[in-house]
């Protein structure tokens, strides 16, 4: 299900609180919510406490646009103590 958040006025955290609580109370029924129409502000403030997948949803990226995983190898160096 759709819900147009387009004329949402103020975007603060007790507005993604109440989005976020919404999309729970959504999927404790049996059903999911997105959220369209998101104010930029909006939209990055559920980015930044990291609910932007769940709330906005993004647009599923081709296979050539995703990250490459990087692999990190760690390297120890024999006179290095450990902390």
């Amino acid at each position: 299900m759709d819900c147009d958040v387009g004329h949402v006025r103020v975007a603060d955290l007790a507005t993604v609180g109440a989005l976020a609580r919404a999309y729970l109370n959504a999927r404790r029924v049996g059903t999911r919510i997105r959220f369209t129409n998101a104010s930029p502000a909006l939209q990055e403030l559920i980015a930044f406490v990291g609910l932007d997948d769940v709330l906005v949803g993004r647009p599923e990226r081709q296979a050539e646009q995703r990250e490459e995983s990087v692999c990190v190898q760690e390297r120890v160096e024999p006179d290095d103590s450990a902390a």
